[in-house]
């Protein structure tokens, strides 16, 4: 199995939406998980080849990859992982079992915007943010990664969030 993220889908499908919608709330969960999966692959863009996000974000626009995603959302998750990456690395860090440089680098982008959301988007329950984390590995990572991701996301978010999980 190919752990290369443009082979795993015809990217144009990425920016359809779904026919029908229910509500506006369903609305906005299919546009946020539709943004982290375009942002996911412009993380992993960057992760091959540092570049100026901005060169990114002009590309997937240039290429109609942001169709219906949120754009300011997008362009936020992309500007404050790619800046904050070493600091997103030590968080979550400590509950590998391996070195980070050895976590495939479509998981690590995973990690990366898991602990970024973490963070960041105190709006979003975190469960939503691990339930996401592990859907995007399914969608992207390795066979059976989604099980590690799970894990690893929980256990941060145990720790960043520890008011949530004592509820």
């Amino acid at each position: 199995m190919s752990d290369h993220i443009w082979e795993k889908l015809d990217l144009a499908d990425l920016i359809k939406q779904p026919s029908e919608r229910v509500d506006e709330e369903a609305t906005a969960v299919s546009q946020r998980t539709l943004t982290r999966r375009v942002a996911l692959q412009a993380l992993y863009q960057w992760a091959l080849n540092p570049q100026d996000t901005y060169l990114i974000e002009k590309q997937f626009f240039e290429e109609g990859l942001l169709g219906d995603v949120d754009r300011t959302w997008f362009k936020e998750i992309l500007n404050k992982v790619t800046q904050d990456v070493t600091l997103f690395d030590e968080i979550y860090a400590p509950f590998l079992d391996r070195s980070v440089k050895l976590i495939n680098p479509v998981e690590r982008c995973i990690l990366r915007m898991a602990v970024y959301e973490l963070q960041e988007q105190l709006q979003v329950p975190s469960k939503v943010i691990i339930n996401e984390a592990v859907e995007l590995t399914k969608y992207f990572g390795a066979e059976d990664a989604h099980k590690y991701i799970n894990g690893v996301v929980d256990k941060v978010a145990k720790q960043l969030r520890a008011a949530e999980f004592s509820r």
